[in-house]
């Protein structure tokens, strides 16, 4: 297929980086982390999400979303990139929902519809050390009456902190299990970890919590390619965030160029620093096409889909963190303060980075899938 949008994605795409830039810019941003807002996240701005058909972009019709695709999520989390939103599209509209639309049929109709409206915020937690390893797992889900006793520590669950409910993955004598639990249970401790870039992620811990045999999702057989398969696709949205967070930093950049005058030329006028404009635009090309390659290879069920998200979330980890640094090296000492955006990017790149891989997980997960 080509490696572009089509005529609807193009409309979807117009769509999200309109309602964006006119409800959520960066001073939306700016505003939560100067207020110090307990949540870090506006609901308001998620119902609004749901409304605009956004939240359930991957959320069957039957159960109030769009029926969409991975593609069309990856221009949402592209868009997100672009204006650096807090939003718990990632953790709810992806990872969470991707997760139930292998639960059962009740499991489905309580929270999918919910997802759907931006009514709900639903967080996958996996993460246990500082960095994504889900094969090191060691949270544990052992068998109780009927149902499961559940203990282990999770980190970087997004929004975990304002979840209504949270999907935890555990090892069980069999396989990894993916159990739904309600932040509220006894055992449960939740504690918000605001990170460097004002976005939201939280702690969670579990000590001997007792949950009910239909709060597991699928079965426990099923668990791990449930669990992959949101993985893989939360990887996917991230490299598209990280394409959209590393092309608005190299615009902004290219308007700095455009408009800042030094020895009385405009800095943009400068050879060397057109070739570096030059280069960082075919690099964003590059890893734009390797993040569009991958979600098509995901909507259409390759075999080869999951390295494909690998080469996407490596190259546009590196592209996005070379754009942000060009773009506070080409801003000069400004680009280093508060009052610049540019720094802000900066921070957003380097959180994405980390969110579910960063680039060499993904070099060495390649590496072992051919045999090194």
């Amino acid at each position: 297929m080509p490696l572009i949008l089509t005529e609807e994605q193009t409309m979807l795409k117009e769509a999200a980086d309109g309602f964006l830039g006119e409800n959520a810019p960066i001073a939306h941003l700016r505003k939560l982390r100067d207020s110090r807002d307990p949540d870090g996240v506006s609901r308001e701005l998620w119902r609004a999400f749901g409304e605009m058909g956004f939240a359930g972009v991957l959320i069957p019709e039957d159960h109030g979303g769009s029926g969409l695709g991975a593609v069309e999520a990856g221009v949402v989390a592209e868009a997100l990139g672009r204006t650096l939103t807090p939003s718990p599209f990632m953790g709810s509209g992806v990872l969470a929902a991707t997760v139930l639309k292998g639960g059962s049929a009740e499991q489905q109709a309580a929270w999918l519809p919910r997802i759907a409206a931006g009514e709900a915020i639903v967080s996958l937690a996996v993460d246990e050390g500082p960095k994504h390893a889900p094969a090191r797992m060691a949270a544990t889900a052992v068998r109780s009456g009927n149902g499961f006793r559940l203990n282990g520590a999770k980190g970087f669950v997004l929004d975990g902190h304002v979840a209504d409910a949270l999907i935890v993955a555990a090892r069980t004598e069999e396989e990894i299990g993916l159990f739904l639990v309600d932040p509220s249970t006894d055992g449960v401790v939740v504690e918000r970890t605001v990170m460097v870039d004002a976005h939201n992620a939280a702690r969670v811990t579990l000590t001997d919590v007792e949950v009910d045999a239909d709060a597991l999702i699928g079965s426990v057989e099923a668990g791990e390619a449930l669990l992959e398969g949101a993985l893989n696709l939360g990887r996917a949205c991230a490299a598209a965030s990280l394409t959209g967070a590393g092309d608005q930093a190299f615009q902004t950049t290219l308007e700095y160029l455009r408009t800042r005058k030094q020895f009385g030329k405009l800095i943009g006028e400068f050879q060397a620093l057109q070739h570096r404009a030059a280069h960082l635009f075919s690099e964003i090309e590059i890893a734009r096409a390797a993040v569009m390659g991958a979600l098509q290879g995901l909507d259409e069920g390759r075999g080869s889909a999951p390295l494909a998200v690998s080469v996407a979330k490596a190259k546009a980890g590196r592209v996005a963190e070379l754009a942000v640094q060009e773009a506070v090296q080409m801003h000069g000492g400004v680009g280093m303060t508060d009052e610049f955006d540019v720094g802000l990017f900066m921070k957003r790149v380097r959180v994405l980075n980390e969110l579910l891989g960063d680039a060499g997980f993904h070099q060495e997960r390649m590496a072992r899938s051919q045999g090194f």
